[in-house]
């Protein structure tokens, strides 16, 4: 079981923050089987509201997903509590804004979304799509916290 950060580093201007809006929002990432390699062809989404069962009635995680390659059944769970806002002393600093517990799954890319939230230096709230924020906003890592 391991815990992975997502780190963000950007350039706000005129904008106070961004922050994951709710227990809906969708964290998009691009997966890896831990066993294997496989890493996932297409986008998959985590929500905090989603909850599946663990094989053995062992609890539950986010996601539970057999891999398509070496059948082995992995999960990832968003760790609720370490959910940041990227705010504007942040700027231009590497933030870890998710923490994720991996169970053989690993996030190895993240692609922002529509659902991210900005607010102005007016405090109006503006709503920026995937390919307008992944212009302004420098991606970096996704990062392993021991």
């Amino acid at each position: 079981m391991g815990r992975i950060g997502l780190q963000l580093r950007a350039t706000l201007e005129n904008i106070t923050g961004l922050r994951a809006a709710g227990e809906d929002f969708r964290w998009y990432l691009k997966l890896k089987c831990g066993n294997c390699g496989e890493v996932s062809e297409k986008w998959q989404y985590l929500r905090l509201m989603d909850s599946a069962p663990l094989k053995g009635g062992r609890g539950s995680a986010t996601m539970v997903q057999k891999c398509k390659l070496c059948s082995r059944e992995n999960s990832i769970d968003i760790l609720s509590q370490t959910i940041k806002p990227y705010n504007a002393e942040d700027s231009e600093k590497f933030k870890t804004i998710v923490e994720f517990e991996c169970r053989g799954l690993e996030p190895v890319d993240f692609q922002p979304q529509p659902l991210v939230l900005r607010r102005s230096a007016e405090g109006r709230r503006v709503t920026a799509g995937p390919s307008s924020l992944r212009q302004r906003l420098r991606v970096s890592a996704l990062t392993p916290k021991l």
